[in-house]
């Protein structure tokens, strides 16, 4: 039930971090991966490692803010390969500054890639996906709860969350699932910074369940799920991997 065989998956922000992992994760379940981003260095690196252990991948390069360019990318792609059975809509952009330090221009940019690319990417795709489709979009913890100085990310996830279910009741009747994941604090290359810090770690031993950071690996059996077969009765739902922040008072 968790085989992606024969499937095309499409993973925004793949170059690294948990893109890198969903799109390993993917590649392993048997699924041909479309790695996207705008620089093709560290895709190429992803490619290989996919490659070396046996799966399918290749480089899917544009600017999100570039609509043409996204749309010239898919269609390509859609030329070479029939179809796109599976999106994740993972990339982001992150500016943690607070509200009098934001200039408007700065909002609209974090807006434009954390909201606006995954609606336009989620139309555009849907389109060429079968009516057994999957679109998967990353949102965050921010998407639930929030924290001062950080409010351009809070709104762009909490809005990601509203788009889900709304994708969601749109494309209902073609059979095609809109589901999200909602990552907690996860040590990434983004967040190297914050997890060197002992007093960061001392946090979450008291603000999460499981006492920690979650590994970047253990991002992908979500992604997996609501990607495969095992999750056709699923959608409009946001799946949280937080190790407990949510639930923990």
């Amino acid at each position: 039930m968790f085989s992606l065989t024969g499937k095309v998956a499409v993973v925004t922000g793949a170059g690294r971090g948990l893109g890198r992992e969903m799109a390993q994760s993917l590649a392993r379940a048997g699924a041909y991966v479309l790695l996207h981003g705008r620089n093709p260095d560290p895709l190429e690196d992803v490619v290989r490692e996919i490659e070396s252990a046996g799966g399918k991948a290749a480089s899917l390069l544009f600017d999100l803010t570039d609509e043409a360019a996204m749309a010239k990318a898919l269609e390509a792609a859609v030329q070479e390969h029939g179809a796109i059975d599976i999106l994740v809509n993972n990339a982001g952009h992150r500016d943690r500054r607070g509200l009098y330090q934001l200039e408007l221009g700065a909002v609209r940019e974090l807006l434009e890639i954390d909201l606006v690319a995954p609606f336009e990417l989620a139309r555009q795709v849907a389109r060429h996906m079968p009516d057994n489709g999957r679109i998967i979009n990353i949102t965050s913890i921010a998407g639930h709860v929030a924290r001062a100085n950080d409010p351009a990310y809070t709104a762009a996830k909490a809005g990601l969350t509203g788009l889900t279910r709304a994708l969601a009741a749109d494309f209902g009747p073609r059979g095609i699932t809109v589901n999200a994941v909602a990552p907690g604090y996860f040590a990434t290359e983004a967040n190297a910074d914050m997890a060197a810090k002992p007093e960061v770690a001392d946090w979450l031993k008291q603000r999460t369940s499981l006492g920690r950071w979650g590994r970047p690996e253990e991002i992908s059996g979500a992604v997996l799920f609501l990607a495969s077969p095992a999750a056709s009765y699923i959608t409009g739902h946001v799946l949280v991997v937080d190790g407990g922040f949510l639930s923990h008072f």
